[in-house]
């Protein structure tokens, strides 16, 4: 799975566009990502352990490797305010 996906830095991502769209379509998957959200938060407070999010902007596919520090009804909340919205994240681990 990382081979289609670029790396970018974390501080990157606030210079990125997110279309409106979510890149899943399976109420499964949807499910599944909404856990690992929930996994890597608790991860990100408790242990300050980094994870590896696979996400789509408008241009491409990027994974990044960062810790998650809060959620919100729409967005991954990162470091410095940087935010990712879910319905554009693949998966997390």
């Amino acid at each position: 799975m990382t081979d289609e996906f670029k790396s970018i830095d974390k501080e990157d991502i606030a210079l990125l566009k997110f279309p409106t769209t979510d890149v899943l379509d399976d109420v499964d998957e949807i499910k599944t990502r909404i856990s690992e959200i929930n996994r890597a938060l608790s991860l990100g407070n408790l242990e300050h352990s980094k994870i590896k999010i696979f996400f789509e902007d408008d241009e491409s596919k990027k994974i990044v490797d960062t810790t998650v520090w809060g959620v919100t009804d729409k967005n991954v909340m990162l470091k410095q305010g940087v935010m990712i919205p879910i319905h554009r994240i693949y998966k997390l681990f």
